[in-house]
């Protein structure tokens, strides 16, 4: 080729080039309508982006709860069993139909995620109150799965966190945020049913045991179920494939095993705590006599832990009596009242099932605004106080006083060393 052919050509593909990239600069940049609001889509500024730790068995419910939010982006989920994370990782691809959903198996790996604003905490019991005040730590807002607390000691220090830290803390005590049983606690919150006398609280069984070990099996491989990360705080035991699988009921209660108490306790007591106006947790616990467990507020209210004697209303029953009117109600969504005047004309929504997706709406509106959750912190760390303390009262089989200055059983060292337990390193609070 001569050197004229060769100048020619050059000038040909430099006209090319120009050309092209003056046509890409002037073409259009296709955006899709979700990443700017349209088509119902919220835009990526307002949307809150969340992280989920243990997505198993109720987490998965949550999981889908949280999806349902049109402004919010599930990012990433930590599980310390392989298969746990696969699942979680499909379903939240599927519903956005990308591949962007990471996983990990270290939940402090996640944690160090600068673009997450909250994370859902469906861990074993274990693991609720560790991993909250870690995640508080690391500036995110969480909703927390009940039982959220092992002991009377993690609950103040958990409520203390929220506080310092200023994070949105909600409980999983998702009836807060169902209507009739919101109307039946303000019915006793503001008098409706004259001075209040009693508030009743179904324990779903009254049984206080210690926690044990099942018999060594081999571990499998860490990244398959990371045991040890699995065990977290808890006091160490050999491997197990029961304890592994029914991380639900591992560790309810901590060394004193929560049992009904705890368990239904945190959602029950949780909403005679509501009906006393969240007022602090009783100042004395009674054993139990002829199936019920009687606790009494300073001002003299009642708090009964009882099995029998409910209108079959669900589960979950609650029943609140004044001096002038009581009220019960369940998971069915109904309830019974002492006098029709008590709705004074309204007209209560019917919602059965004890559904989450409101409790979760109520998260994420406070995650954005900053204000109080229905299930926030103190409340949460009241009610859980007041079952722990009847639990005590029910494993030690005799009456304790509780001294809420001091956050202490009165003159009572047994009572009191049940108060906390020790945690494995490095997981200590």
């Amino acid at each position: 080729m001569t050197q004229k052919a060769k100048q020619i050509q050059r000038r040909r593909f430099l006209k090319t080039s120009i050309s092209a990239a003056g046509a890409a600069v002037l073409a259009p940049t296709i955006i899709p309508s979700s990443a700017i609001g349209r088509d119902g889509a919220v835009p990526p500024s307002e949307r809150v982006v969340v992280g989920g730790i243990g997505i198993g068995g109720r987490g998965n419910y949550d999981l889908d709860c949280f999806l349902l939010q049109k402004d919010v982006q599930f990012v990433a989920v930590c599980d310390v069993k392989q298969s746990q994370r696969i699942n979680v990782k499909k379903k939240v691809d599927n519903k956005y139909g990308t591949l962007d959903c990471d996983m990990f198996a270290d939940f402090r790996e996640l944690l160090d995620r600068k673009d997450i604003d909250a994370v859902l905490i469906a861990t074993g019991p274990n693991w609720h109150a560790t991993m909250s005040m870690q995640a508080a730590r690391a500036g995110k807002d969480m909703y927390c799965e009940k039982p959220c607390t092992k002991n009377i000691s993690q609950s103040l220090i958990l409520a203390d966190t929220m506080r310092r830290t200023a994070r949105v803390f909600q409980a999983g005590t998702q009836r807060r945020n169902l209507p009739h049983f919101a109307f039946a606690c303000e019915l006793a919150r503001t008098g409706k049913l004259g001075k209040l006398k009693k508030v009743y609280a179904h324990p779903a069984g009254m049984q206080a045991m210690m926690s044990g070990w099942l018999p060594a099996e081999i571990a499998p491989d860490k990244q398959i179920a990371d045991w040890d990360m699995y065990l977290g705080p808890a006091a160490w035991r050999p491997f197990n494939t029961k304890t592994l699988k029914d991380g639900f009921n591992f560790e309810k209660g901590g060394g004193l095993v929560g049992g009904g108490v705890l368990e239904w306790g945190s959602h029950c007591v949780d909403l005679c705590q509501w009906a006393v106006d969240d007022c602090p947790p009783p100042v004395e616990y009674n054993a139990p006599s002829n199936g019920e467990l009687v606790a009494r507020y300073e001002n003299g209210v009642e708090l009964i832990f009882r099995e029998k004697g409910w209108i079959p209303l669900g589960s979950c029953p609650v029943r609140f009596e004044g001096e002038t009117g009581w009220v019960e109600a369940g998971d069915s969504g109904k309830l019974v009242l002492s006098s029709p005047e008590l709705l004074a004309g309204r007209t209560v929504e019917e919602i059965g099932g004890y559904p989450a997706t409101f409790h979760v709406r109520d998260f994420i509106d406070c995650v954005k605004s900053r204000g109080l959750t229905k299930g926030n912190a103190l409340a949460a760390c009241n009610a859980h106080i007041a079952c722990h303390a009847a639990n005590i009262a029910l494993f030690l089989n005799r009456q304790v006083k509780y001294d809420l200055a001091k956050n202490e059983f009165i003159n009572d060292e047994p009572a009191n060393r049940l108060r906390s337990e020790a945690l494995r390193e490095p997981w200590r609070v």
